[in-house]
């Protein structure tokens, strides 16, 4: 990625679609010349709880589909593993939420599987790298990964931080792509209820 222009890393920042939405976020700058881990090597530079974090939710997704071909019989029985799996992530959120570092916390804008845009009170330098963790709440799931500004727009008192992620696990970028989904489904349903009262 080294090599890349910055409209090169705009382009792959805009390849991905990206949703209005505020969630906490930290963000530590990196020291100047300490080089981002590949995304090979994230794990191993990753706190303990986005690790488990990511593997539950695999688990979990694994673990229900097989129920899904055993018809309405299946049907109490997966209501009972959903209601557990439910009590699972609550824990999980609690335990998340305690890698959030009040003194580098931030909201998104917006957010997307290219990355994010977060608000902060004072401008950031492009190309400046930083350590990302971001808590998606509705998911009971987080995110650990290192991202680079490629732009920085000022809003009215704030600054929006355009974040392209530089390294990130596969399948925490897709969790980023779902969550995405998810969230525009519940804003399209609410706007159809809107619509309808």
């Amino acid at each position: 990625m080294s090599n890349e222009t910055l409209a090169d890393k705009q382009a792959q920042f805009d390849e991905f679609f990206m949703i209005t939405s505020e969630l906490p976020v930290n963000v530590v700058p990196l020291e100047a010349g300490k080089p981002v881990p590949a995304s090979d090597d994230l794990e191993s530079v990753m706190p303990y709880a986005f690790r488990i974090a990511g593997e539950m939710a695999a688990i979990e997704a694994q673990a229900l589909r097989p129920l899904r071909n055993l018809g309405d019989h299946a049907a109490a029985l997966t209501d009972y593993l959903n209601h557990q799996a439910r009590k699972i992530d609550l824990m999980m959120s609690y335990i998340l939420h305690q890698q959030d570092d009040e003194t580098c916390h931030y909201q998104t804008v917006k957010f997307g599987g290219g990355g994010i845009i977060v608000s902060t009170a004072s401008p950031y330098e492009t190309g400046t790298l930083a350590e990302l963790k971001l808590f998606l709440n509705q998911e009971a799931a987080a995110v650990y990964c290192f991202g680079e500004v490629i732009a920085c727009q000022q809003h009215g008192d704030d600054y929006h931080i355009s974040f392209i992620f530089r390294s990130i696990r596969e399948q925490d970028q897709e969790l980023l792509v779902r969550a995405s989904l998810h969230l525009q489904t519940q804003q399209l349903r609410k706007r159809a209820q809107d619509k309808q009262e």
